[in-house]
Formats: structure tokens, C-alpha cells, sequence
């Protein structure tokens, strides 16, 4: 089930939106760099680490600002075009 439950300014929106593009190719980064090559490998572990806690504490502050509805064992997406917050559970 999908639930249109609020919605972000712009600027909020291009905040996470950033932090998600960065997650996504620090991940894909991470399917490529080996151990092997330890100063980019820690560099990568790091940045992966802080922008993860980036992604989680925008989804923290935003929840508790605008109060949205949550669920147990559901979880937000954002629809990047409309700037929409959706509760989705299984």
C-alpha cells in the first residue's frame, strides 16, 4: 500500500536528492574498489558512512517538522518530481 502522507519545500526535495544521487554512486563506486587500494578504499568506507548518516538524519528532521504518519514496518519514499512524501507498507 502506497499513501501520499505530505509533501517538502524544493529546497528540502534538491537536499535529499543530492544525498540519494551521492549514496547511489558512492554504492556503485563501492562494487568496483577493492581493499587492495586502501587509501581510496577508506576514503570510499567514509564517505559512504557520513553520507549515509546525511540521508538518514534529513528523513529524521523531516518526520519530526512536519509530523508525518508512520508505520512499523513501513517506510518513506519522496517522488523527486512533486516533491511528495509517500508511506509505503508491504
Amino acid at each position: 500500500m502506497k499513501k501520499t502522507i505530505g509533501t517538502v519545500s524544493t529546497e528540502e526535495r534538491d537536499e535529499i536528492q543530492s544525498l540519494f544521487e551521492r549514496r547511489n554512486g558512492l554504492n556503485e563506486l563501492a562494487k568496483i574498489v577493492t581493499a587492495d587500494n586502501s587509501d581510496l578504499y577508506e576514503r570510499l568506507v567514509k564517505d559512504l558512512g557520513e553520507t549515509g548518516s546525511k540521508f538518514q538524519n534529513w528523513w529524521d528532521r523531516m518526520a519530526q517538522k512536519y509530523n508525518w504518519e508512520s508505520s512499523d514496518n513501513g517506510h518513506w519514499e519522496i517522488n523527486f518530481d512533486t516533491c511528495e512524501i509517500i508511506l509505503v507498507i508491504p
